[in-house]
């Protein structure tokens, strides 16, 4: 099977990006930003369409997927005007498969990721009281090889102690401090130019479902295992 590549000049214009940050340079330079984005596009494209062979999305588009390369200045003290790096996401869809994805491509930045980035304060305490019960299962699906070769741990934000209402002591401290629960794989700048990189990202998509299913039967239900809907 042939693959939908990144190709080099996609990754060229957005080294030079980094290098001429400013609106000058890019207006001189917008149709090597048109010719990028239509890779990206394509790639975009491709990509969905391999995940819609296991997963069932929301989005159902590239345009629909991908966020602008133009950055949100207004309250922010670095007035750059672009992102160096294309990016996009795509939703599971209907209420009872939670959990959306993330891809990333820039010059030593490309990753795959997903989780759940801003759960809902309810949300929250659901998995949270998932974790306090349920802990050993939650490290079975942690440590489960092909998962934990892909993500290697959890990541995102965590509070300094413990939340309230939750033991110190608890044997899963470590995991009820997440505030934020996702994963990410990086990938090299040789790996994303290579003809397999959409294979692989989609690859790394495939690994976390057992993460989704799980997240989805706990954020679908009460603590009886009731359906909430």
């Amino acid at each position: 099977m042939t693959y939908t590549t990144i190709h080099k000049s996609t990754l060229d214009f957005l080294k030079s990006v980094s290098k001429n940050n400013n609106r000058d340079w890019f207006n001189n330079n917008r149709q090597k930003y048109v010719d990028a984005h239509e890779n990206i596009i394509a790639f975009t494209e491709a990509l969905l369409k391999e995940i819609q062979k296991h997963d069932h999305l929301e989005t159902t588009s590239a345009k629909e997927s991908l966020m602008r390369i133009y950055r949100d200045t207004r309250f922010s003290k670095d007035k750059t005007p672009c992102k160096t790096h294309f990016s996009g996401g795509f939703k599971r869809a209907t209420k009872n498969l939670r959990g959306g994805y993330y891809f990333q491509i820039g010059p030593g930045a490309s990753i795959a990721a997903g989780g759940f980035f801003s759960p809902e304060p309810h949300d929250l305490l659901r998995i949270r009281k998932d974790i306090e019960i349920n802990y050993s299962s939650w490290r079975r699906m942690l440590a489960a090889k092909k998962f934990k070769s892909t993500f290697t741990e959890l990541k995102g934000e965590k509070l300094l102690t413990s939340p309230k209402g939750f033991p110190k002591d608890h044997p899963a401290i470590d995991l009820l401090r997440h505030k934020q629960f996702y994963f990410r794989h990086p990938f090299t700048d040789k790996e994303i130019l290579g003809t397999d990189f959409l294979k692989q990202m989609n690859q790394a998509f495939k690994n976390l479902r057992p993460y989704f299913d799980y997240m989805s039967d706990i954020l679908t239900t009460d603590m009886n295992g009731e359906s909430i809907f």
